[in-house]
């Protein structure tokens, strides 16, 4: 079954097209964009090394002249070296502002590729392949690209929409167990913040922990009203002037776990899902949401197999963290905090005593 769901802007509106084994035909999906013949296709070795192969060949059979770039992988590569020696490559091959970057990977290669199209030649074309559930659902869609600084995640970046988002739930069946989970992380923040059916269809699922283990259609669902959420929200606010910052649901905290923790040992949607758990207190904690919708938050992001604890964090540093974030207005942090299942806002009222409360106290 093919959807495509359309993603409209003022200028820049583009289709997200989910298909099983769409990955074959991309090349026959890229045509239709009308670019120049040159395609940089960048990934990283693991994901190359399974799709690498159906994506040239798709490619070349479609006419193009596609060209490699692969990054190690992980956050720690997220780095402006990266992203220059994405550039040399670019150089190499002689792209031009009809050319094309391919990103064939998850968020990390994504948004890497999406600054570097950004960027290179003033702004060329860019299209999303994510391969990681996580990738699919968020971070593909919406334009967000760049890399992160020492002392704070993608603080370095520029609004850029790709020209196409193509998903294959089919790469999913290559897809470690631990990144599943962290999609669902992300998946169930769209049930919180916007789609309070997609909550539910959530609870009602006997196993959504492993792509093995949730049944292919409901699979499907949730990817498609995930994207369909993420969809609504950017064709509102693209540049994140109001109602985009909801997306950014759990990230407050997540992105100072991750910062603290070197982005090693606990990946973007574990962060996450511990973010959602923290916010979910401070909500209740400021008499916004129920302990009880607290509670079913908490349950279902430990259905999905994911942590709602937050590691030992040293309290001043998370703070000193919090105060470099994006969301920083007028310098106050601002949180996204549950108001009810499938709606939240955007509140200043947290203090750093209540976060210090938080940190110590609850989790």
């Amino acid at each position: 079954m093919t959807i495509r769901i359309p993603l409209t802007l003022p200028e820049n509106s583009y289709e997200i097209l989910i298909a099983p084994g769409c990955l074959k035909q991309i090349g026959t999906e890229i045509s239709s964009l009308k670019i120049g013949k040159k395609v940089l296709v960048v990934s990283n070795p693991e994901i190359f090394s399974h799709y690498g192969e159906t994506v040239l060949t798709s490619l070349e059979s479609a006419g193009f002249e596609p060209s490699t770039h692969l990054i190690p992988a992980g956050e720690a590569y997220k780095t402006l070296d990266s992203i220059s020696k994405i550039y040399d490559t670019a150089l190499d091959y002689r792209l031009e502002r009809s050319s094309a970057m391919l990103a064939l990977g998850g968020g990390v290669i994504g948004d890497m590729t999406g600054f570097a199209a950004a960027t290179w030649l003033r702004g060329i074309n860019f299209v999303q392949v994510p391969t990681s559930l996580l990738a699919m659902v968020d971070a593909s869609i919406g334009g967000k690209t760049g890399v992160n600084h020492p002392d704070g995640k993608n603080l370095i970046g520029a609004f850029y929409q790709p020209r196409l988002v193509l998903l294959d739930p089919d790469v999913l069946k290559t897809l470690p167990d631990r990144e599943f989970k962290a999609g669902m992380a992300e998946i169930i923040k769209y049930g919180v913040i916007w789609d309070k059916e997609l909550f539910q269809q959530l609870e009602s699922a006997p196993d959504i922990s492993d792509y093995d283990s949730i049944d292919p259609g409901l699979l499907q669902t949730i990817i498609t009203k995930s994207c369909q959420a993420k969809a609504d929200v950017v064709s509102k606010d693209e540049k994140e002037a109001g109602l985009r910052a909801i997306l950014n649901y759990g990230h407050t905290i997540a992105h100072a776990v991750e910062s603290q923790t070197g982005y090693t040992s606990i990946n973007h949607g574990e962060a996450v899902a511990m973010g959602m758990v923290a916010a979910g207190k401070l909500a209740v904690k400021l008499g916004m949401w129920t302990q009880e919708e607290a509670t079913r938050q908490e349950n279902l992001i430990a259905k999905a197999g994911l942590e709602t604890s937050l590691p030992l964090l040293d309290t001043q540093s998370v703070l000193h963290t919090l105060t470099t974030d994006k969301k920083v207005k007028d310098g106050k942090v601002r949180f996204i905090l549950p108001t009810e299942i499938g709606a939240v806002t955007i509140s200043d009222a947290v203090t750093p005593e209540l976060i210090k409360e938080i940190l110590e106290t609850d989790i």
